[in-house]
């Protein structure tokens, strides 16, 4: 196996996986809260701006330039994301649906238009150039680097999986779960809908705006048109091919629809003459589309569908361990409630 092949996996993955952190927030949000965003590119691409503000170096004419370290720009792209989708989500959270959904892709909109029109912050549509890359010292040897920044964003993937499953199967989750599925029972068991739901929009933004953090420092230069209704696209489609409500299937849905945009580029670009390239470029969407629909035919839940939750009394007797039996006192206690 070639060094050229090697790196370019690694760079295929590294990217892959940005994408599966998208997927991992959009999961909070849709997968264990039921919450319609439509408007992924404009969080991402609020963490993506501000941590290139935080960690490139001052430039004349530009607001910012702080020349922070990496790791400050990635913190500060979440936090100001999961801030800024709290405020949002304060505002919209009592939405329903379809009309969440519009609410959302308006915020991208006006997130885009921001981008690309203030340009004393953002560069306007020139985007901002020179942002620092991990392990830049690295760069000169293409195998290392790729390998170096692949290793990075793969341990970030791992620790948010294992934080998310841990939330996932907290009291915290499983009410998340419970408003989901059957919002009038929850309230009736004294849960705020609007709070948990808020939270997990938060949390779920704030994910996205690292991951755009992530991908802006991996490649160096982010314009408004890498933030797009195509993205949101591509992330909806990662998450439901993957299986909605499973974090592993989230992360196994980016690298695999990622796979086949990769694929159908390289497809486009070797069939098409350059000239017919452009107007090609549409077969992508198509493809995925494609693939979308069949593996839904086969898969209505996705490749890996959400896991059944049930009790862990249960998972004892099905093993053949008998769960414990109350105490007096309990039974005194659910005898008087």
């Amino acid at each position: 196996m070639s060094v050229e092949l090697i790196s370019y996996g690694a760079f295929f993955l590294t990217m892959a996986l940005t994408y599966a952190i998208i997927c991992l927030g959009l999961n909070v949000q849709w997968g264990q809260t039921g919450l319609f965003n439509v408007g992924i590119a404009g969080f991402v691409a609020i963490g993506a701006y501000v941590s290139a503000l935080l960690t490139t170096p001052d430039t004349a004419g530009r607001i910012g330039g702080f020349g922070l370290p990496i790791v400050v720009g990635w913190i500060g792209g979440a936090v100001i994301t999961s801030i800024v989708s709290f405020l949002i989500g304060a505002l919209t959270i009592r939405l329903r649906a379809d009309y969440l959904a519009i609410a959302t892709f308006g915020v991208a909109v006006v997130v885009q238009l921001c981008a690309l029109n203030l340009e004393a912050l953002t560069g306007g549509p020139f985007g901002i150039g020179f942002i620092p890359r991990p392990f830049a010292e690295l760069a000169a040897t293409p195998l290392l680097f790729s390998l170096a920044n692949f290793a990075v964003v793969a341990l970030l993937v791992i620790a948010l999986y294992f934080v998310l499953e841990r939330l996932a199967r907290s009291p915290w989750g499983r009410v998340l779960r419970a408003i989901r599925e059957d919002e009038p029972a929850a309230l009736a068991l004294g849960k705020s809908a609007v709070g948990f739901r808020l939270q997990a929009f938060a949390i779920g933004g704030g994910i996205m705006g690292l991951a755009g953090a992530v991908q802006a420092h991996f490649i160096g230069f982010i314009a408004p048109d890498n933030y797009v209704p195509m993205l949101t696209f591509q992330v909806w489609a990662m998450l439901i091919v993957g299986g909605s409500g499973n974090n592993r299937g989230a992360i196994l849905g980016a690298v695999l629809v990622w796979a086949i945009w990769a694929g159908s580029a390289g497809a486009v670009a070797s069939i098409f003459p350059p000239g017919e390239q452009a107007r090609a470029a549409a077969l992508q969407i198509v493809m995925i589309g494609v693939a979308l629909c069949a593996i839904l035919l086969l898969r209505p839940r996705g490749i890996l569908g959400e896991l059944s939750v049930v009790s862990r009394h249960l998972g004892k007797l099905r093993r053949g361990v008998a769960a414990p039996a109350p105490t007096e006192e309990k039974t005194e206690n659910a005898a008087n409630t």
